[in-house]
């Protein structure tokens, strides 16, 4: 003999609505929590000002420096005779 089984019955139309997924929820919730620690990142370092360092070299960028050098002065500049020993190599 068969048996019979219950049709199933319909699932309501709001059983698969967005506000009723897990995972979205949680989505949701990761979004939110990242936002606020941006925030919170930015409050703390506009509360707490970086320290200048005490560096003996000059600043530079990529090693390149971040100001112009003054023109040097009559006596550093070397004249004709150190500029032709300079070229030549042992």
């Amino acid at each position: 003999m068969q048996q019979h089984r219950r049709p199933a019955e319909a699932a309501p139309a709001h059983a698969g609505a967005w506000y009723r997924q897990p995972v979205l929820w949680l989505g949701a919730a990761i979004l939110v929590a990242s936002l606020a620690g941006c925030v919170w990142m930015i409050v703390l370092g506009a509360r707490h000002a970086d320290v200048p360092l005490e560096d003996a070299r000059p600043h530079t960028l990529l090693d390149m420096p971040m100001h112009a050098h003054d023109a040097p002065s009559p006596q550093d500049k070397p004249t004709r005779q150190d500029a032709r020993d300079t070229d030549r190599r042992p």
